[in-house]
């Protein structure tokens, strides 16, 4: 017998989840696919995390991610380096850390993968932040390519007519906008059958996420945080359904053989806003030390929250609701009322909020939320300053520190 094989946990091999190497090898797929595209004559969209990704699907354009890149970026643990080179451009360094390391990048083809595939047109939806306008005004000019923006007004707490009638007239600009750089006409009854496969794959996502509503739970968050990326990048295609369908059935074995993600589960968590990509694993350990398990998080859960506004067998004309009435779209009161909504639903013991540096739109209304869930279910709050993607901002002992004491306050 081998030293390697003497070493293994096979209490800890069970619990490894299967699936991430079948995730593995589809986004390998998807970026050599996505890296070839000007030798295979398709086209290269980079579009934000929040735009409306079926219509690129059903013009069989590859969509590609500047912040699932910058995700990529902060867990390989690049982001200082690329943040700086940003700000050695003249780029502040207040700004999205995505924006700066995507922007680095482009100039030296940087990051884990060598740099993103040159876009033929970028897609930007402001429903997420301001910051993606600017941002990707500046990679248009870059690359010297065209520019649609969706603009979706903010919805405080209803979703008029007048904004549904708005955001309609652009959707079919987008489509026209999508038809003149593609050279082709859309195929709507294609476009329909892609509408049909997104909702069912942001329903089979939302049916992993609540497998953890179990005791204990058979994932966690920061397991979501991995397994995440399929549903972003490509939403509408039948990969998708199929690897969450395997994905659910693999939850559901968990849940029947008592597989947890946390040996001796005691405590439940909801996590708030954008992972600290660069500390995932440590934050993982630290949480199980205390078997505390991160259940559920407002970040992941996005991208089924649309699932009421839409319709399957009318998804072009649902498209503007759904695209606008998205968790970062909307008012600090409504964000607060689905936060309760989370803690009732996943049980969970108390929050956890990144207060995030990086993104405004996320971490500013942070303290009233934590005051209401104080106020209606009195469970405690821990805020944790720091940076979804450059180290510069994180400080170790101290976040060790502030965990270890609200523990501490929830074992009482």
């Amino acid at each position: 017998m081998s030293d390697q094989e003497k070493t293994i946990d096979p209490e800890k091999e069970r619990r490894k989840i299967k699936s991430v190497k079948t995730m593995k090898d589809i986004m390998t797929h998807y970026y050599i696919e996505a890296k070839t595209a000007e030798e295979t004559g398709k086209k290269v969209a980079w579009i934000t995390s929040g735009g409306p990704v079926e219509p690129l699907i059903a013009m069989d354009v590859i969509p590609v991610y500047p912040e699932n890149h910058g995700a990529m970026i902060g867990a390989s643990k690049m982001g200082t380096d690329l943040c700086e080179k940003a700000e050695g451009m003249g780029y502040s360094g207040d700004l999205c850390t995505y924006a700066l390391a995507d922007i680095a990048c482009s100039t030296v083809n940087g990051g884990p993968i060598g740099g993103l595939p040159k876009p033929d047109m970028l897609v930007c939806g402001n429903n997420i932040c301001g910051t993606v306008l600017k941002w990707y005004e500046v990679q248009a000019r870059y690359y010297d390519v065209p520019l649609f923006i969706l603009d979706t007004p903010f919805c405080h707490t209803e979703f008029s007519d007048e904004a549904r009638q708005y955001v309609r007239r652009q959707i079919d600009e987008y489509l026209v906008f999508l038809e003149t750089v593609c050279g082709k006409k859309c195929d709507h009854d294609h476009l329909r059958d892609v509408g049909r496969l997104s909702m069912e794959g942001q329903r089979l996502w939302q049916a992993v996420l609540d497998t953890t509503m179990n005791k204990p739970a058979p994932m966690s968050a920061f397991d979501a945080f991995f397994h995440l990326a399929l549903i972003v990048t490509l939403r509408g295609t039948q990969t998708v359904v199929d690897y969450y369908t395997g994905l659910l059935e693999e939850m559901k074995n968990r849940v029947a053989e008592g597989i947890s993600a946390v040996p001796e589960e005691r405590y439940r968590l909801l996590w708030d806003n954008l992972p600290i990509w660069f500390k995932t694993r440590w934050l993982s350990d630290k949480f199980a030390a205390h078997k505390a398990c991160l259940v559920a998080d407002t970040y992941t859960s996005a991208w089924c929250g649309s699932l009421p506004y839409l319709d399957e067998n009318n998804f072009l004309e649902s498209m503007a609701e759904g695209y606008s009435r998205i968790y970062l779209n909307i008012g600090t009161d409504r964000m607060a009322e689905m936060v309760v909504e989370m803690i009732d639903k996943y049980e969970v013991d108390g929050l956890v909020m990144h207060s995030n540096r990086s993104c405004k739109p996320y971490s500013l209304g942070q303290y009233d939320i934590a005051r209401i869930v104080q106020e209606k279910r009195g469970l405690p709050t821990l805020i944790i300053e720091a940076n979804m993607t450059d180290a510069r901002s994180f400080s170790e002992s101290q976040i060790d520190t502030r965990i270890d004491a609200f523990m501490e306050v929830l074992k009482g």
